[in-house]
């Protein structure tokens, strides 16, 4: 980068506007780029916890239409976002 900047006798270094507003929506997008990154982990997480969840109720139950509805209903959480599986 070939920057045009104004530098002060005492070392310091002036940016323009235009490469402060550049470098902060640089700034902006990799917070937001980590933001979404780790909401899509915190759902994924708290989905197999459901997804837990339901299989232990369905562990409880007697071997039937509920139990199978549960254990249908976690193979469903689960796998609502294949793409985030692990």
């Amino acid at each position: 980068m070939n920057f045009d900047k104004n530098v002060f006798s005492q070392g310091q270094t002036l940016f323009t506007q235009n490469e402060f507003n550049e470098e902060l929506a640089k700034a902006k997008a990799e917070i937001m780029a980590i933001a979404i990154n780790t909401t899509r982990q915190a759902i994924f997480i708290e989905r197999e916890a459901c997804a837990e969840l339901c299989m232990q109720l369905a562990d409880q139950e007697d071997e039937g239409v509920t139990a199978t509805a549960l254990r249908d209903a976690a193979t469903a959480i689960i796998n609502r976002i294949p793409a985030q599986r692990q």
